[in-house]
């Protein structure tokens, strides 16, 4: 029997699986909650609220000087947020970012970053205040408006959320990832916002579609052009979840001669500007935008990219469009409103939740404030009565507080005073006395009687605290309205179609090159059609491997020995200055695999394909293309066997030649035809292997070229006609002795 350890005290024992299962969840409810999702009322996470808070503390209002950052972040991290200061100071300086946050929350004096991606300055060098947005989101704390909790040491204590008279959440957007989810909220136009929460306070239950009318969509604080149709944008709200395609926004500059740029002047947001040029560079210099001739950044405060297009007779919509499809110019922005609700709880809202929830939210601070405001009433009055009382029996109240040896309790006895009317007589300074003059105490009596009535009544008609909501609504949507810096739209919106995408092949100018792939595998395309090979220069160790004629409108196949095709546009090979590049670094070819052919793709033709033990088949040349670097298996072959003939399809019959001199012909009807596989047995060979094979027309006889590049023909064949898979008779006089038949294809050299 096995040895039990004995557990001391109130301990039990549990499995480990359910000890893990209990941690996971309380560490991820943890980081969803207290890190990651913000609250729907305020929009906030714990970070920012903190931050604000803080900041508030220190007395950085608006109107106010500027503090160090760094005093900033010490108080939070000191008092409020127990993490590293790089990361508070980082959310910090986004509050502060007007192309980063749509409304900023803070008010930064310094280096706090730029859109090109350069981060802020240290927080010893920066400064920073709220700014008259955050004085919104803090308005009214301090009137029992929301709840408070102690801090993570207990010494003080920090505000669950914030008032919020202002709708952060949709205004500003969020993003963040949490375990197990994220949410992602782009930021809105806040005039719209508040015309829709209008209304949402009229109806309740209100589509979704009501609420559009007032809210376009995002409105990000960098501008561009939102390309969504208006179905995804309305799924997208009603769901909680979508996704929106941004665009930037540009124009087109005239310029002497009839010449013309493009000037972008908005880009995505999120997007780093000069990230965005140095993609667009190297897709200019991998000949990727064929059509573009220069890029260059003349921005300053605004953005100003210009694009140089290589000819003018190119529509700008078009070079856009391409732009569009390979940049960062287009960005499609992730929308999951995936928030923590009143209640604390996670889930994704649609539109109408979201700002539903923050109405709510402002109903409770609205009663909470006017109760508040009531205690603050009743206390007061408490105390105009009794300065009323001494006031009309002042003699009495100076005699008592000179002449009695407990002053309070007398007064209490003598005029029915309460215990604070008492304590506010004996607090009171002599100098006061004489600005205890009835008038002015029943004056400031009355008004706060009747402000008590107007209170309890709103705090029992919800009706009233709509209307004092609403108006808040309609105050602030006219502040903004009259700020065109803030309050005007941004982001447009308008919708295209995939078939706005223009061919690339329509941007390349038609020129003549020369391909130049040595036996080693590097490549080039030189200028023009060079006559001869006989002038190429190599690296050392190498050698001439493939020369051909093309067009820069073309696309190369490339048939390697592993029995794939591989696809390379000519456009975009480097040029013929030096000896090029490896053609492994273009395309993903195994080292120990071979190029066989390369040939300029034609998609009317047909090819022959075949192995070194001469199996094979005929296969479109439109089944080789593919546009990825892995290329395409075409030709299925199993080591020690490889891939080693790939030639144009003409004529009736096949000419079939093998190391061993042995010639066949036959019927070229008697080969399939199939897409990929691994092909029928052309010849037999024995202990040999396929030297070279030819397709031909037997009228016209089988056209042959030696290295010394004289041409014959060979009319007389009948002898070596036999059934496919046959042996065989030796070669006739006058064929090649190297056992080749010359190129396959008519542009090589």
């Amino acid at each position: 029997m096995t040895d039990v350890t004995p557990i001391d005290g109130d301990a039990e024992p549990v499995s480990l699986k359910q000890a893990l299962e209990t941690r996971y969840l309380a560490y991820a409810l943890s980081t969803i909650t207290n890190r990651a999702l913000p609250d729907v009322r305020d929009g906030l996470k714990p970070v920012h609220r903190r931050l604000l808070y803080a900041m508030r503390q220190l007395r950085l209002d608006p109107e106010q000087g500027f503090k160090k950052s760094a005093r900033v972040v010490g108080d939070v991290i000191g008092r409020y947020h127990p993490h590293g200061d790089q990361a508070v100071y980082d959310a910090l300086v986004r509050l502060a970012q007007d192309f980063a946050v749509r409304y900023p929350l803070v008010d930064g004096q310094g280096n706090f970053g730029n859109v090109d991606g350069d981060n802020a300055a240290a927080m010893r060098y920066t400064e920073a205040r709220m700014t008259a947005i955050a004085g919104l989101l803090l308005r009214d704390i301090d009137s029992d408006t929301v709840d408070f909790r102690a801090t993570y040491d207990g010494e003080d204590e920090e505000p669950v959320v914030l008032p919020a008279a202002f709708p952060n959440l949709l205004a500003n957007g969020a993003s963040g990832i949490a375990v197990g989810m994220a949410t992602s909220i782009p930021p809105h136009n806040i005039v719209e916002l508040c015309g829709a929460a209008l209304h949402l306070l009229k109806a309740p239950k209100a589509r979704v579609d009501t609420l559009l009318e007032h809210v376009q969509g995002p409105d990000f604080p960098t501008g561009g052009v939102c390309v969504e149709p208006a179905s995804v944008i309305r799924e997208a709200y009603a769901t909680g979840r979508g996704s929106l395609r941004v665009r930037a926004r540009y124009e087109v500059e005239k310029k002497p001669r009839g010449l013309w740029q493009i000037i972008i002047t908005e880009i995505p947001y999120q997007v780093q500007k000069s990230r965005l040029i140095e993609k667009i560079a190297e897709l200019m210099q991998s000949r990727a935008l064929p059509m573009l001739d220069d890029i260059r950044d003349e921005s300053a405060e605004d953005i100003r990219i210009v694009i140089e297009p290589k000819s003018k007779n190119m529509a700008p919509e078009q070079i856009m469009a391409m732009l569009f499809k390979q940049t960062d110019l287009e960005m499609r922005f992730s929308l999951n409103m995936n928030v923590l609700d009143n209640s604390g709880v996670p889930r994704v809202m649609g539109l109408r939740d979201v700002l539903g929830q923050w109405l709510e939210h402002r109903n409770d601070v609205l009663v909470r404030k006017s109760k508040f405001r009531l205690e603050k009433i009743e206390a007061r009055l408490e105390v105009l009565d009794g300065y009323l009382i001494a006031y009309l029996n002042l003699d009495e109240v100076i005699r008592i507080i000179r002449e009695e040896d407990e002053p309070r309790d007398e007064l209490m006895a003598a005029f029915e005073l309460t215990q604070v009317q008492a304590e506010a007589i004996l607090n009171m300074r002599l100098r006061a006395l004489r600005k205890l003059e009835e008038t002015a105490i029943r004056a400031e009596h009355g008004e706060l009687v009747d402000e008590r009535k107007a209170l309890k009544k709103l705090l029992k008609s919800p009706k009233e605290q709509q209307a004092v909501i609403a108006a808040e609504l309609r105050a602030l949507k006219k502040t903004y309205q009259s700020d065109k810096a803030l309050g005007a739209r941004r982001t447009d919106f308008t919708e295209v179609t995939d078939e706005d995408l223009p061919n690339p092949e329509a941007f390349i100018e038609k020129e003549p090159v020369t391909v130049v792939c040595s036996q080693k595998g590097w490549i080039r395309a030189m200028k023009g059609h060079i006559e001869s090979g006989a002038g190429l220069t190599y690296k050392d160790g190498d050698s001439a491997g493939f020369v051909l004629h093309a067009m820069t409108t073309d696309r190369l196949i490339l048939f390697a020995s592993n029995g794939r095709a591989y696809t390379l546009d000519v456009s975009k090979l480097p040029g013929g200055r030096g000896h090029g590049d490896p053609v492994r670094l273009l395309l993903d070819i195994e080292p120990a695999e071979e190029i066989v052919e390369i040939f300029v793709h034609d998609p009317a033709r047909k090819l022959l394909v075949a192995s070194r033990i001469a199996n094979g088949f005929i296969v479109p040349e439109t089944e080789l293309v593919s546009t990825r670097k892995a290329g395409k298996q075409i030709l299925n072959v199993r080591a020690p066997d490889e891939a080693a003939a790939c030639v144009p399809v003409i004529g009736d019959h096949v000419a079939v030649l093998g190391e061993n001199r042995k010639l066949l012909c036959f019927a070229l009807a008697d080969i399939p035809e199939m897409p990929r596989g691994k092909g029928v047995r052309l010849q037999r060979h024995g202990d040999g292997h396929l030297a070279d094979i030819r397709c031909y027309a037997a009228k016209e006889g089988l056209k042959l070229t030696d290295k010394a590049g004289r041409e014959r023909v060979f009319t007389e064949l009948d002898d070596w006609v036999g059934l496919r898979a046959q042996a065989g008779r030796i070669r006739p006089k006058g064929f090649p002795t190297d056992g080749l038949m010359g190129p396959a294809f008519a542009n090589r050299l």
